[in-house]
């Protein structure tokens, strides 16, 4: 009888599982941190029109959302089927955007409350009445740095 053993071949040691919570709270903490919530969702159909002369803009905080376009499929029996102005989650007149603006701006920070964008994301077929009414509309409240939401690429692809 020998006093040691040999070591089986090809057997490997088993794996560690005493630092997996920590990685697993790790990566959970670091998705929490970096995930940004939805602001709202969409209840107009909004296919953006294409331009050439785009520019980013720069830091999201200081921009207002206002939507218009056609109720998507499940509000048009409620709503029709002409181009409403949506903000925040909710369906509203065009002499509501005024009262929107101000109190959207009321919650920014004093210092960015001068510097706010107005992002008008329209739908390309939207009637355009609709659009220069909220322009009115934002004129009576001085909100009067605006931009038109649109994706990159031909704008006579608009013409179809």
């Amino acid at each position: 009888m020998s006093k040691f053993k040999k070591k089986k071949d090809g057997e490997l040691p088993p794996v560690s599982t005493a630092s997996l919570p920590d990685i697993v709270f790790m990566l959970l903490f670091f998705f929490m941190t970096v995930t940004v919530m939805k602001d709202s969702s969409l209840l107009v159909e909004n296919e953006l029109p294409n331009a050439t002369e785009i520019k980013k803009l720069e830091k999201k905080d200081r921009v207002i959302y206002v939507f218009i376009g056609k109720p998507s499929k499940d509000y048009q029996k409620v709503y029709g089927t002409e181009a409403k102005v949506q903000l925040n989650d909710k369906f509203a007149d065009v002499s509501a955007v005024g009262d929107y603006i101000l109190e959207e701006r009321a919650k920014k920070a004093q210092e960015l409350q001068n510097v706010l964008t107005t992002a008008l994301k329209v739908d390309k077929k939207a009637n355009m009445g609709i659009v220069m009414d909220v322009k009115q509309a934002l004129r009576k409240v001085n909100a009067l740095k605006v931009n038109y939401t649109t994706y990159e690429g031909d704008a006579f692809k608009n013409l179809q």
